[in-house]
């Protein structure tokens, strides 16, 4: 397949989670109208970014990687023949919960799943409240729109799991984000086309926007949108997302450019594997 037609979406914290999943088919609807092949939504897409505190409470939004809101839209990936990504909060036991994206392919088969592996906790990112850490490697599924490899947010600041869903065949990489102002601005201009360029592949990264007063009053986290989606050579596909508003972004992506990049540039051939001490030392 030579261009995919991908699309990702952005939106805030609407107030409960029946009209964040219809918001959510609705965005599925919108982007297969527009052609596209696959989709990927925002960080926790069914709830509020519920990080910013510690609350028990929000253990209720976890459930199977193969539940009720997974069976809901693989359904509708089926009906729409459309690839998605959906990034979910697993309970996989009692009291054992991950941050992961379930990739459902076109056909509604549920081709497997990402936890993700790097943490947060930090001011208003308490993420190991929540959270185990991933213990699924990176993983690269074969799909409708070719080798699909999943990293989630705070993931995207480790250059490692990049470079292992580089080496595990990924031609694109969805990054679903809940990320804000403050340290991380620069680093979300710089940290997508850096790993789009290191590995040769496309980087699609949904991010949240808006203020969730809704759910957190003052204590609520604006977060900044932006969502972008890169190619190979470090470029923006189209505009960035908007940094206030709603929006779904459909991009065309040209898959002959991932071959391009890594014969124009050898970074694979030339690794040093065997001179890397450090890097796998825990």
């Amino acid at each position: 397949m030579t261009i995919v037609r991908a699309a990702i979406s952005q939106t805030t914290w609407t107030g409960d989670k029946a009209s964040m999943l219809d918001k959510h088919e609705g965005f599925a609807r919108d982007a297969a109208a527009q052609g596209a092949q696959v989709i990927c939504f925002q960080e926790l897409f069914y709830g509020p970014y519920f990080g910013i505190t510690q609350d028990k409470k929000y253990y209720r939004y976890a459930e199977p990687a193969d539940g009720p809101i997974v069976q809901r839209f693989a359904s509708l990936a089926k009906e729409l023949g459309i690839v998605m990504v959906l990034p979910i909060y697993e309970e996989a036991d009692t009291g054992i919960y991950y941050n992961t994206a379930v990739l459902v392919d076109a056909d509604g088969t549920i081709l497997g799943k990402y936890r993700k592996n790097h943490l947060p906790h930090v001011e208003k990112f308490w993420e190991k409240f929540y959270f185990r850490p991933g213990n699924l490697g990176y993983p690269v599924f074969e799909s409708a729109v070719g080798k699909v490899g999943m990293y989630i947010c705070y993931d995207r600041h480790f250059p490692e799991g990049w470079r292992e869903l580089g080496l595990n065949g990924a031609h694109m990489v969805f990054n679903p984000n809940a990320t804000k102002p403050g340290l991380s601005n620069r680093l979300w201009e710089i940290e997508q086309p850096a790993a789009a360029v290191a590995n040769g592949y496309f980087v699609l990264a949904p991010n949240r926007v808006g203020l969730e007063d809704n759910e957190y009053g003052p204590e609520a986290v604006n977060f900044y949108g932006m969502s972008q989606i890169v190619d190979p050579r470090g470029n923006y596909v189209g505009e960035l997302g908007s940094g206030d508003k709603e929006e779904l972004l459909v991009r065309d992506l040209d898959m002959n450019m991932v071959q391009e990049m890594r014969d124009d540039w050898q970074f694979y051939r030339d690794r040093r594997p065997d001179s890397y001490v450090a890097i796998p030392r825990p």
